[in-house]
């Protein structure tokens, strides 16, 4: 019964809550030429050092499990401004919507009203320093009253092919 229900899973039609026994939900099926995946395989661990056994596991992933409840939206990124972070152009930041901002955070700051920018967020005084990581590049200096956060960054995806 188990190898049935991870069948199930892996092929899209039933999703299982981590960590909850018994927790079994069917997805609905959609309709149309290209599907849409809501969960993906999480076939195990891989060693990004020194290689380690290859042991698949029956898990999947979401982007449910990443941004939990939050509200989050994605942008693409243009430039290289924050390389140093490993955000480099075409790379798309998940940013979950908030106003505000701690010390250190990468955010999306918009300045006057109309200019958005992806940097680290920084309170210096009544000014607000917005922090390129690419040592090539100056900081951002604006009066706080005109800078606005409209999120911060929860995490990066990137396509290779």
């Amino acid at each position: 019964m188990h190898k049935h229900v991870t069948n199930l899973q892996n092929k899209g039609m039933l999703q299982r809550a981590h960590n909850r026994s018994r927790s079994i939900d069917v997805i609905p099926q959609r309709t149309g030429k290209r599907p849409i995946y809501d969960r993906l395989p999480l076939l195990g661990r891989i060693a990004a050092g020194k290689p380690v056994e290859a042991i698949e596991s029956a898990e999947s992933i979401s982007l449910g499990d990443i941004i939990g409840n939050r509200e989050v939206f994605a942008l693409e990124v243009r430039g290289d401004s924050m390389r140093d972070e490993h955000i480099v152009s075409g790379d798309y930041v998940l940013v979950e919507r908030t106003r505000v901002a701690r010390e250190g955070e990468i955010v999306v700051a918009l300045i006057d009203g109309t200019d958005a920018t992806l940097k680290r967020f920084y309170r210096e005084g009544n000014m607000i320093r917005l922090q390129p990581s690419n040592t090539e590049m100056a900081p951002i200096y604006a009066q706080a009253t005109n800078v606005s956060i409209q999120g911060k960054v929860l995490g990066v995806l990137r396509k290779y092919a």
